[in-house]
């Protein structure tokens, strides 16, 4: 099995800021088209394609979210420069040199702009960058800006998909890397004929970014006795790490979760996925992620009594910034993964 790097090309190009998901959500209806037995959109516009199990009395629910980091536009200066906030976390240095793309009347590409350092103070060289340091430069005057851009409007980053090596490197792979998992994993059980155990709801969320909200309502509504998280993790496996820091590693398989800040995962999910990853061949590693959360919390939390839940995640280098690396063979071994799962819950101890 070799992943479909024009698939995850188009997945991680396509612009969709937290609550602008539009296009990236118009991509996942037409690749999901057929792999599920029904597909709808919610109020929030999280996707939800349900596969139908062997057995309706239980359901579980894997969550993969579509928006990734973004902005939004919150001013234009007499001289056409644009202000803006972010939507998600991001650290002010990766800014620099970096292209964006603001989607206003139509697409128009700008680039982060700051004070250049040859005319900095000393002082002002020794201080850290902040966001509001930034503007974003498009080369037109006000009046013209204005005729494309309001205040409101979205601007994701420009990057294009590369191999690199053994791995893809691109923005957004936090975390459209996961709906391509999500999706292939779908395309997978589809191919091998066979049926989840239970019903098996793949639900792609908005708003993950800032603070879990699509996968909190999906939650809510599907009510699911088991949950799986998608998402990158940290990879911290580069020059000056640590071993006790390093969190995942490229290369050393689909990332298992044991926590992360905002979830604990079920102990006997953790050993679920481990034993279906050994059964199977299907190389893993665990993980632990010091700070950040995933849409994990919501299907943990989000439903009454709550639900069995634990998490997959795709170990990734450079995570919140436009050069995100992600090693193809774990890729692979996440998709396995999580059909499996979905597969075989039935073959778990689920009793305390």
């Amino acid at each position: 099995m070799a992943i479909d790097v024009d698939l995850l090309t188009r997945i991680c190009e396509a612009p969709g800021a937290p609550g602008f998901e539009k296009e990236i959500r118009e991509l996942v209806l037409k690749e999901v088209d057929g792999l599920a037995d029904s597909v709808r959109v919610d109020n929030m516009g999280n996707v939800v394609a349900l596969k139908k199990g062997k057995s309706s009395k239980k359901k579980s629910m894997a969550a993969a979210h579509m928006d990734e980091i973004g902005f939004i536009v919150t001013h234009i200066d007499d001289n056409g420069f644009v202000r803006f906030n972010p939507l998600g976390g991001f650290d002010p240095k990766t800014l620099t040199s970096q292209r964006v793309i603001i989607h206003g009347k139509k697409d128009v590409i700008g680039v982060m702009g700051c004070k250049p350092i040859h005319i900095m103070s000393p002082e002002e060289r020794g201080k850290n960058l902040k966001l509001s340091d930034y503007f974003i430069d498009l080369g037109m005057s006000k009046k013209e800006v204005e005729k494309i851009v309001t205040i409101g409007d979205p601007i994701t980053r420009r990057s294009e998909l590369l191999e690199l090596g053994d791995c893809v490197n691109v923005k957004s792979l936090d975390n459209r890397v996961s709906v391509f998992v999500l999706l292939e994993a779908l395309r997978a059980i589809k191919k091998s004929r066979r049926k989840p155990c239970y019903d098996f709801y793949a639900v792609f969320t908005v708003q993950e970014e800032v603070g879990l909200r699509g996968a909190n309502v999906s939650a809510l509504e599907i009510q699911p006795d088991f949950g799986f998280g998608l998402d990158t993790t940290i990879a911290y496996d580069t020059p000056g790490s640590q071993p006790q820091e390093r969190c995942t590693s490229l290369g050393k398989g689909a990332a298992i979760k044991i926590m992360d800040s905002s979830t604990i995962c079920d102990y006997r999910m953790v050993a679920f996925m481990k034993e279906t990853a050994d059964a199977k061949k299907i190389k893993w590693q665990p993980e632990i992620l010091a700070a950040g959360g995933t849409d994990t919390a919501s299907l943990q939390r989000m439903n009454p009594g709550g639900s069995i839940a634990g998490a997959i995640s795709i170990p990734t280098r450079h995570i919140h910034q436009s050069i995100e690396m992600s090693d193809k063979k774990d890729i692979e071994a996440c998709i396995k993964l999580l059909a499996a799962c979905a597969c075989d819950l039935d073959k778990g101890d689920w009793k305390f």
